[in-house]
């Protein structure tokens, strides 16, 4: 006599629950997406299509956003206009079709070159150092080791405004307000923590004999930790950096308070872009959609490690 019996792994999903995780995973990124499309179908409309009610999902597309975010415009009499030349480029004729002319080159190319170079710089701080801190308290034995990472990590839950005016002060007090310096040294000193706790993890999987083996060959500590330790260790590295990076990137309390000019970045200055009667809306969707290009191209990028670095250790063997 012979039975039929239906084996069922515990570990492998059904096909119904694979179907059903699947239909939430597409209806989320979906909910995700729609404020980011609409932001971008904005950056391609006119002032006027862009606060129509109802909202216009179509549209005539329009590059007078992305000219006025990269343009200053004056208003002129159409005598004046009539008297000069033929327009130069499509911006200054986007200009003069509204009796208006172009004056110069706006801030916003400065300000996201600021934007670069203080969340890049910070980042690539924040994950030296915490690479490094991490590496000692995974490999030595440091008194008070469990102390010193909790209060690492302390750092991280106050808002960032308790402490803002206290920065400030200090700040303009020894010259680092409004200057990239300061900044990147600010936004360092946030991320460290950060670095910290995700990379001594990472370190503490991979095994003390390897190292070990690699000073018996004749490696120092730190040729041992550069040549065996770190090619290990990026996938943890490239996950930390995208998560200081999307820090730094987006920040804007501390950039609103100790900016002004020369080291503002692009999130305080996104939302200030005055058109003629109000918010010009096509040019903060222009300077929007155009502030998200490097994060989603860096992030793109190291993809393959995100998914490996928040789940490393998560399954031991």
């Amino acid at each position: 006599m012979t039975s039929a019996t239906t084996a069922h792994s515990v570990v492998e999903p059904s096909a119904t629950t694979r179907r059903v995780a699947g239909s939430l995973v597409v209806l989320y990124a979906i909910i995700t997406m729609i404020p980011l499309v609409w932001i971008m179908l904005t950056a391609f409309k006119s002032p006027d299509d862009a606060i129509s009610y109802p909202p216009k999902v179509m549209f005539k597309p329009s590059l007078e956003g992305f000219c006025n975010l990269f343009t200053t415009r004056s208003r002129q009499t159409p005598e004046f206009i009539r008297s000069l030349g033929p327009p130069q480029g499509l911006c200054d004729s986007i200009a003069r079709d509204r009796n208006m002319v172009v004056a110069g080159p706006s801030n916003y190319v400065p300000r996201f070159v600021n934007s670069l170079i203080i969340a890049f710089g910070s980042t690539l701080l924040a994950v030296a150092l915490g690479t490094l801190s991490a590496y000692g308290f995974s490999r030595f034995r440091v008194p008070l080791k469990d102390d010193l990472l909790f209060f690492i990590l302390s750092t991280r839950m106050m808002p960032p405004i308790a402490v803002a005016i206290p920065i400030y002060l200090m700040y303009r007090t020894i010259g680092l307000s409004d200057t990239r310096l300061g900044m990147i040294l600010l936004y360092t000193s946030v991320n460290v923590s950060l670095a910290v706790w995700l990379l001594k993890g990472f370190i503490d999987e991979i095994p003390r004999e390897y190292e070990e083996a690699a000073m018996i060959d004749g490696y120092t500590r730190f040729q041992a930790f550069v040549k065996v330790v770190l090619p290990q260790a990026t996938t943890g590295i490239a996950a930390t950096a995208i998560f200081c990076l999307i820090f730094a990137w987006n920040e804007y309390a501390f950039a609103v308070l100790l900016t002004s000019g020369n080291a503002q970045t692009a999130p305080p200055f996104i939302p200030i872009i005055i058109g003629e009667g109000g918010q010009d809306w096509p040019a903060v969707a222009a300077g929007t959609t155009l502030f998200l290009v490097p994060i989603v191209v860096f992030t793109v990028l190291l993809r393959k490690y995100l998914l490996r670095g928040i789940t490393f250790g998560a399954v031991r063997k």
